[in-house]
Formats: C-alpha cells, structure tokens, sequence
C-alpha cells in the first residue's frame, strides 16, 4: 500500500477505535484533526532534498507498460508528474494499467501527477478508446456556451476513469484558429470558464494554457522561439482576459496554468515567458493574483532546446517562478533537467524557501486531488 494510502487508512482505523471507547469524553478526548495545510507541512518537511527537486518535475516515459528506465527515473530521481502520449496508449485496459503501475512504482508520500493533452480537434490521444472532443473553434463556433462545460465534463470522467487526474486543457489563447474558442476575448472567456466547470464536475484539474496567450504567434514553438509585439496594454485587454477570469474566479488548487516559450518584449524583452520572471512572478503572481501552480510547456520544443542546455533550462525556470518543468520525452533530457535543479540547490543558487514554496502548492493540490 502507498505510504499516503496508509496515511489515510490510520486516519480512519484511529477513528474507528475512539468510537470504541468507554465513552469518557473527559478522559479520552479524540485528538484534534490536523488542518490540510498541517498535513501539507508535514510531508514537505519529511521529504529530502532528491525528493522535493523530483517534485517539481513532469515526464514523460517510453513503451505501453513500466519499463526498467522508467521505473529508475521514479525511484532514483522521485519525479513527481508523468504525461501520457499515443506511443504510451494503446487500449483502455492496458492504459488504466499503466498509469496504476505508474502510481504503484513512483514510492512516494504523495501521487504522482498523470497529464494528458486532451484538447479536442487535432490535440487528441487515444482516439480508439476516449470519445474525441471536438475542437475549441468548433465549440466555440456554434455559440452555445454550455457545450463547452458538457465536452469538458465529459472529457474529464473518461480521463479519471482511466486514473489521470490532469487533463492539460482548456486552451484559453485568443485567436481565429482550431485551438481555440474565439478571437473575441470576452466570448473566448465565457467558454474557457464553462470549460473549467465542466472539469471541476468531474473532479479533474486542468491546465490553462498557453500563458500569457499565443493566439497572436506566427512560429510553433516545437520548431523555433517567435515575438508577440503586441503592447502590455493590448495583452491585458484581450490576450489575458480568459486567463483573469479564471483566476479571478476558480479555486488556486484546481488547476495549473502553462506558461509559453514566446517572448512577449513588452512584457520581457529578453527571455521567453517560460523563463521570465518579469511574467511569471511580476505578472501572474503579483498582478493578477495566482497562487496556484505553473508548470512550463515542454522544455524540449525548439523555441528553448535550440538555446539553451537542458541543465539550465529547469534552474532558468523555477527561478522565473515554475513548479513544475514539463521533459516530455527524452530521458536524457529529463536526467538533465533534474540534475540541474538539483545541483542549483545544493550549491545554494536556488534557496531551499523557494523550492518548498513550490513543493507546498504541489503537495496541497494532490492531497486535494488523490483518487479516492
């Protein structure tokens, strides 16, 4: 049984054996019941230094079934999320059995995160056995709000049946393209929104994605880093209204935001908004409020891969403001990045307050999130 299985079920057998008491309140009065943030504060100070780093980042892995690489990648660097693809899915039986071994194999006092990009139209997995969602555009289109909540919600209980319990959608740019609800910022926001409930419903967190907005881009990022010239102003009354309205809205510990690999120059002249901590902290956190977790896109996508050394890439990230840093393929990769981090806190370039301020939002929301 998993440690935070076992947690649970002391917690209860305690329970159990104060209800057989003889009934002397007075002289066996039942401890008092840790808050969710005692808890939290427990694990993260009983975890190690491996352990936390491990926290904060977010594979992927090879092959249909736990493999010895992807086994030692749990065990030896404690990494705390894994992401599914097709190369990964090929029924649903085999899936669901997949991600519990995932989970059996991580030996960890807490889940591991199980992502999927299910976003509906072209961003789809496991087309054979999950319904495909239609696209945001196609939604968006037909200008009924609610279908946004029904796809969402129904996306989300097949997800959770299959044991994820992150689906990295909704998309909530702004722009005329399949991904997509609509270039129009305030309709764009209603459908992100109705999406989000649709998730919460199924008691699945989500991700909204790609922050601060790619609508506008020109270049994919799998291929190279691109400019959006648009001025901070025209970025906050269009581009990030979906994203506001969420974080005005939404409960921190639901859901991640993504951050992009554009650079924004009116934000950050210099770095990427997965890299810039003038975005991530000075806007997202300080501005606009957020308290919950970001995670970056793919750290393997040209737009940073072409520029920078994968023992960088996770330091320049989390001290930009990430929790998480998303190697989506290579295990090499993933290594790299883990190593990097590693190496940034034991030599003190990244302070141990910062990686536990991060390791706290982790820990809470899967406390919160833990299949029953």
């Amino acid at each position: 049984m998993k440690p935070w299985k076992k947690g649970l079920a002391l917690l209860l057998m305690g329970m159990s054996l104060l209800s057989l008491g003889c009934g002397n309140a007075q002289q066996s009065a039942a401890p008092k019941e840790k808050t969710l943030d005692e808890q939290v504060d427990d694990i993260v100070s009983s975890m190690t230094t491996t352990e936390k780093v491990g926290q904060m980042v977010m594979i992927g892995v090879q092959g249909t079934e736990v493999s010895d690489d992807s086994r030692y990648m749990l065990h030896q660097y404690h990494m705390g999320g894994v992401i599914l693809f097709d190369r990964n899915m090929e029924s649903a039986e085999q899936t669901q059995k997949l991600i519990a071994d995932l989970q059996d194999n991580a030996e960890e006092k807490v889940p591991l995160f199980i992502g999927v990009d299910e976003e509906g139209g072209a961003v789809v997995r496991g087309k054979s056995f999950i319904t495909p969602p239609e696209s945001q555009q196609a939604i968006g289109r037909t200008g009924k709000i609610p279908a946004a909540e029904e796809s969402a919600r129904r996306t989300g209980e097949q997800l959770k049946k299959l044991g994820f319990n992150v689906n990295f959608a909704p998309v909530a740019d702004v722009g005329n393209y399949e991904r997509a609800f609509s270039a129009d910022a305030k309709q764009a926001a209603k459908f992100v929104e109705a999406a989000t409930q649709g998730y919460e419903e199924a008691r699945m967190m989500y991700a909204l994605k790609h922050f601060p907005g790619i609508g506008r881009g020109t270049v994919d990022s799998h291929q190279d880093i691109s400019s959006i010239t648009a001025s901070k102003d025209e970025l906050m009354e269009k581009d990030l209204v979906p994203f506001k309205t969420i974080i005005d809205e939404r409960q921190p510990e639901d859901y991640f935001i993504l951050v992009s690999h554009l650079k924004y120059p009116a934000l950050d002249p210099d770095h990427p908004a997965s890299l810039s901590k003038n975005i991530q902290t000075g806007l997202l956190r300080d501005e606009l409020g957020y308290r919950g977790l970001i995670i970056t896109d793919d750290v393997e996508m040209g737009a940073l891969a072409k520029h920078y050394s994968f023992r960088e890439l996770g330091v320049r990230a989390v001290e930009a403001g990430s929790d998480i840093v998303l190697v989506c393929h290579e295990y090499p990769h993933e290594t790299d990045v883990y190593l990097g981090l590693l190496d940034a806190v034991n030599d003190g370039t990244i302070p141990m307050e910062r990686i536990d301020e991060s390791v706290h939002r982790i820990v809470k929301a899967k406390l919160l999130h833990r299949q029953s």
